[in-house]
């Protein structure tokens, strides 16, 4: 994508309260593969290269805020302190670059499968032809809902209608709005400076624009996109179909960078999961946050990753759950119903069965048998285990951290560790097995009595 010759700065709507959510949460914060919808609009905004992002807020957005710097740190905002439309919001980010003189991108924050290609086209088409304004159009099979773009010939719009100001024969245009606009920046500051209210609405609406550069002989170029990159998010259902379709970019994706996805369909990644060349997922796996596979791993079924890196050639699963913070080697084996967190992991260990293992340092070819547990809380502070390599540790043990085992130790079965134990040590800790001939018996015949 030549980013180039821009000179832009960007404008992203995210003021809007979204109210047919029904959430305590800004509208832009739902996620969507793992991210909010706002990370997903900046990572489609910063390829451009923008010279600025403007993010326009309502009041009491702050978590918008937070978010949207570690999207894009260089973001910058602008408050839109009443609903009054697309128009006064654009004019709260436009009082942010007063002295930008280029290319304005405007964007909407609940537009998150937008792409970077389809707004670098709509700059580039817009510098080729010379416009003052372009914008986005589609033509979906449903037009319920969207604006129509009356246009006098092709390509080009003399305005956008509302579909409910709409008369039947504009309803019946073929082509609609999808959401994104570019301008002058001189255009634009002049225009919104002669916006008037709807009087319908009393608001202030962007749209407004297309019109007026029509009047001046400059009516706005039509830039083509894709339906499914227009797609708004209002409600939930709307924010499930919208999760389906990034499922399936993401999982084409995968594959085409080399890894098998044996039912792609039940597999669900997030926005950054990172899977090398020959990893093989099976059925029902879900990556979230912060995951990067390597090469020839396997993750079999039904487990959960996130915020974890896993070496080359590793098994994982089934049933595994990685948490953030697990770092694991090459040719690691992390088996069914083990949970691994704040883990660090060298290679060729094994803890295949049953398992917790919290903030703990494993090395190489350590084997952790089944029913291992490091107790890392006290119930003020965690406390870190760790195990020196080659280090074999029976089945059913607890580890009560601080502890350390150190290189070649073995550990007996079902033993409670509560002091480190020196490398090539034994260490066993049961008490003295009891056995009482009749015992049961009694007990029994005491249980019926009573």
């Amino acid at each position: 994508m030549d980013t180039t010759t821009q000179n832009c700065a960007v404008i992203i709507l995210a003021a809007g309260k979204g109210t047919r959510m029904r959430s305590a949460l800004p509208k832009v914060m739902h996620r969507l593969a793992g991210q909010p919808m706002i990370a997903h609009v900046l990572s489609a905004c910063a390829p451009l290269q923008p010279q600025a992002v403007v993010t326009v807020l309502g009041p009491g957005m702050e978590s918008v805020k937070e978010t949207a710097r570690k999207a894009y740190p260089a973001s910058q905002f602008a408050l839109q302190r009443e609903q009054k439309g697309t128009g006064d919001a654009v004019r709260a980010g436009m009082e942010a670059l007063p002295d930008f003189d280029g290319e304005v991108l405007v964007v909407y924050g609940d537009t998150p499968l937008l792409t970077p290609d389809t707004l670098n086209t709509l700059l580039q088409r817009k510098k080729e032809q010379g416009a003052c304004v372009a914008l986005l159009g589609m033509r979906p099979s449903d037009p319920t809902g969207y604006g129509r773009l009356v246009m006098q010939k092709a390509d080009y719009v003399e305005r956008i209608v509302e579909c409910r100001d709409a008369t039947a024969a504009e309803k019946a245009l073929p082509w609609v709005w999808g959401g994104g606009m570019a301008f002058n920046a001189e255009f634009l500051r002049r225009g919104l400076s002669g916006l008037t209210p709807s009087a319908r609405t009393q608001e202030y609406y962007l749209t407004a624009l297309v019109e007026m550069a029509a009047a001046e002989g400059e009516p706005a170029l039509m830039v083509p996109m894709g339906v499914e990159e227009a797609m708004g998010i209002n409600t939930r259902a709307q924010l499930a179909e919208a999760e389906a379709v990034m499922q399936q970019r993401l999982r084409a994706r995968a594959q085409a960078e080399g890894a098998t996805l044996v039912d792609p369909a039940s597999v669900f990644l997030a926005a950054d999961t990172k899977l090398g060349q020959d990893v093989v997922v099976q059925p029902f796996v879900t990556f979230g946050p912060g995951v990067v596979i390597g090469d020839g791993a396997e993750i079999r079924s039904f487990s959960h990753i996130e915020g974890a890196h896993v070496g080359a050639d590793a098994v994982i699963g089934p049933f595994a759950r990685l948490r953030p913070g697990t770092v694991l080697d090459a040719e690691v084996h992390v088996g069914n119903f083990v949970e691994l967190k704040q883990t660090q992991v060298a290679r060729g260990a094994k803890i295949n069965h049953l398992s917790y293992v919290g903030d703990a340092e494993i090395g190489e070819a350590v084997n952790i048998g089944a029913g291992t547990i490091t107790c890392n809380y006290d119930g003020l502070h965690k406390h870190r285990t760790v195990i020196g390599a080659h280090a074999f540790i029976g089945s059913n043990t607890s580890l009560v951290a601080p502890v350390a085992v150190g290189e070649g130790a073995v550990i007996g079965a079902g033993s409670v560790i509560t002091e480190d134990v020196p490398a090539d040590a034994l260490a066993v800790e049961r008490s003295g097995q009891q056995v009482k001939p009749g015992g049961a018996k009694r007990l029994r015949e005491r249980r019926r009595e009573s």
